[in-house]
C-alpha cells in the first residue's frame, strides 16, 4: 500500500490450494494446476506480498494418456513444497492415481519425472515431513470421498527417507466424524516445533469452512485440535487450506485461500503469532484480516505474476498453461510477429471446454480489460482463432474463414448445461484478416466483448454481457486458441500479437 501495510489478497488470481516455503531469504509457493500442462507453478517472493512466476516444476501430467484431452478438476490437487537434503520437494495426491513426488536442486531445476509414491483410488492433498532430530520421515495425506468411499480423515505412513514410498500400510491418524461439527477435513500440512508434530489443515468447505490445528507428540497421535481461522464477521468466507512459513527474522506467517466465485481461490497473507497456551492464533485473534502491517523484511519491489505477453520470438511466457498435456506441432515455427497457434483439426469445434488446445491463463480478480491482436493466416474453410473465457460456461471472439477464402468476426458462446456453443451475435465481414480483440471484465465477472474494426479503428461491442463462470475447483481461464474442421486442408494458423490485460 505504499505506507508499510499490505491488502489482501496478496494473488488475485486462482492461485489454489497454497503451501509456502523459505530457504535463505526467499520464499516459494506452489498451488494445485488439476489438468493443465505445465503443472505446478512456482512463484518467488522476497517479501510474502509481492510475488513472480518463475516457472512451472511438472512439464506434463502422468500417467500421460489421461491427460491428453481436458481433465480440469482432475490431475493437481493440493501440492505441498519442502526443502530437505540440499533439494526442492514438491508432493500431491491425483485422486485418480494415487501420491506423486517431484524434486530439483534448485527451484529453476531441473525437476525429476513424477514418481508414484503410493498408489490408490482417492488419496489426495499429500505432505512429506523429514524429523531433522529423529532422522524419520514420514508422510500424510486426506482422502476424497468421491473415490475412496470416505473422507473427513487424515492418514499417516512412515516414508523412506528418500521420500520413494510409504513402509507401511498407514492408518488413520485423525478421524474428523469424531469431533462435533467437523466435516471435510482436507489438505494437511505437516510440521515438527517444540517436541510436538503439528498438522494445519481445513475444514467445513471452500467457500464457508475454517483452519483447523493440530498437535500431538508422536506423529501417529492421538492429536488434540483447535479452529484457528474462522470468517468470524470478516468478508472473507471459508478462509483456509494454505501453509506456514517463519522469516528469516523469527515472524510467523501463514498464506491461505479465499474462493472468489469465477476468480477462483485467491490467496491472503495471515499474521500468525503463538499463544500462551502454546497454540498458534492467525490473522486478528483468528478472524482474517485485510490490511496489515507488512512482515518485517527488506523492501521489494511492487510486483504480480506476469500477465501480459508481447511473445518475443513467437513465444509464450509461463503464465500460460495449455488444458491437457500438449501435442506436437500446437504451435508454429517461432518468428517475430506474434505467437503462432496451429489450427488443430478436431470434430469437436463447437465446445472449446473439451479440445485441449487452448492456451490459458488465470482470469484477474477485480476487473481488467484483456486485449490481443489476431490475424488469420493460411487458413482452410472452417478454420479459426479466437480469445476466449473458458469455464463451465464459456464465449469467444475472433476470426472465422469461410469457403469463399473471406474472414467474418465471430462471437459465440456455450451455457453451463449445453453440449455446443451458438452465436451470441451475427458473424460479421471483415476487410482483410485482422483484428483486435477486447474484453472487459468488471469486478463481479461479468464479461464484455468488443473488437477494433480494423478499416475505421472504431471498436464495436459485441453481443450481450456475459457472466464468467468457474469450473468445478477452477476458476474461469482467458484463453487463446485456433482450430479446424476434421478434413480441412491446409488449416492455417491465428497469429496472436501484444497481448495486454491493464486492471
Amino acid at each position: 500500500m505504499g505506507d508499510g501495510t499490505y491488502r489482501n489478497p496478496v494473488l488475485a488470481a486462482d492461485w489454489s490450494d497454497p503451501d509456502v516455503l523459505r530457504v535463505g531469504e526467499d520464499y516459494y509457493l506452489t498451488a494445485s494446476s488439476f489438468g493443465r500442462a505445465p503443472g505446478l507453478p512456482l512463484l518467488h517472493s522476497r517479501d510474502l506480498v509481492n510475488w513472480t512466476l518463475v516457472g512451472h516444476a511438472l512439464e506434463r501430467l502422468e500417467p500421460a494418456a489421461a491427460f491428453a484431452e481436458p481433465r480440469h478438476d482432475r490431475g493437481v490437487w493440493a501440492p505441498s513444497l519442502r526443502h530437505h537434503d540440499g533439494r526442492f520437494w514438491i508432493f500431491w495426491g491425483d485422486p485418480d492415481h494415487g501420491i506423486f513426488q517431484v524434486n530439483a536442486p534448485a527451484v529453476e531445476g531441473p525437476w525429476t519425472a513424477p514418481h508414484l509414491v503410493k498408489s490408490g483410488l482417492g488419496l489426495i492433498d499429500a505432505c512429506p515431513l523429514w524429523d531433522e532430530e529423529t532422522g524419520e520421515a514420514y508422510l500424510v495425506h486426506a482422502l476424497a470421498r468421491s473415490r475412496a468411499g470416505v473422507n473427513n480423515r487424515l492418514v499417516g505412513h512412515r516414508m523412506s527417507p528418500d521420500g520413494s514410498k510409504v513402509l507401511d500400510e498407514g492408518r488413520v491418524i485423525v478421524d474428523a466424524d469424531l469431533i462435533p461439527g467437523w466435516f471435510t477435513l482436507e489438505g494437511p500440512k505437516l510440521y515438527r516445533q517444540d517436541g510436538w508434530f503439528w498438522i494445519l489443515a481445513p475444514a467445513g468447505g471452500v467457500a464457508t469452512g475454517w483452519q483447523g490445528a493440530f498437535r500431538s507428540r508422536s506423529f501417529f497421535g492421538p492429536y488434540e485440535e483447535r479452529t484457528v481461522l474462522a470468517q468470524g464477521d470478516t468478508d472473507v468466507n471459508g478462509p483456509h487450506q494454505g501453509g506456514w512459513v517463519r522469516t528469516q527474522r523469527g515472524e510467523d506467517w501463514f498464506l491461505h485461500f479465499q474462493q472468489a466465485g469465477a476468480y477462483g481461490r485467491i490467496v491472503h497473507l495471515q499474521p500468525m503469532r503463538w499463544g500462551r497456551d502454546g497454540w498458534p492464533v492467525l490473522g486478528d485473534r483468528g478472524a482474517p484480516v485485510r490490511v496489515h502491517r507488512k512482515p518485517d523484511l527488506p523492501e521489494a519491489p511492487r510486483s504480480r505474476p506476469a500477465a501480459d505477453d508481447a511473445f518475443p520470438g513467437g513465444r509464450f511466457g509461463p503464465q500460460w498453461q495449455w488444458t491437457a498435456n500438449p501435442g506436437e506441432g500446437w504451435t508454429g515455427p517461432h518468428e517475430g510477429d506474434g505467437l503462432r497457434l496451429r489450427c488443430v483439426r478436431t470434430g469437436r469445434l463447437d465446445d472449446l471446454r473439451t479440445v485441449p488446445h487452448v492456451l490459458t491463463q488465470r482470469l484477474p480478480a477485480g476487473g481488467c480489460a484483456v486485449e490481443v491482436g489476431l490475424r488469420l493466416d493460411g487458413a482452410a474453410a472452417g478454420a479459426r482463432a479466437g480469445l476466449v473465457v473458458l469455464g463451465d460456461a464459456y464465449a469467444w471472439t475472433g476470426l472465422e474463414r469461410q469457403p469463399d477464402g473471406t474472414v467474418l468476426l465471430t462471437h459465440r458462446f456455450a451455457p453451463a448445461t449445453a453440449e455446443r456453443e451458438r452465436d451470441a451475435a451475427h458473424a460479421r465481414p471483415l476487410a482483410g484478416d485482422r483484428v483486435r480483440l477486447r474484453i472487459e471484465v468488471t469486478g463481479d465477472a461479468r464479461c464484455r466483448f468488443s473488437y477494433t474494426d480494423p478499416s475505421t479503428g472504431e471498436r464495436v461491442a459485441l453481443g450481450q454481457e456475459f457472466a464468467a463462470t468457474p469450473w468445478r475447483w477452477v476458476g474461469a481461464l482467458i484463453g487463446l486458441f485456433a482450430g479446424a474442421p476434421e478434413g480441412a486442408g491446409h488449416a492455417g494458423t491465428g497469429v496472436f500479437s501484444d497481448f495486454r490485460v491493464t486492471s
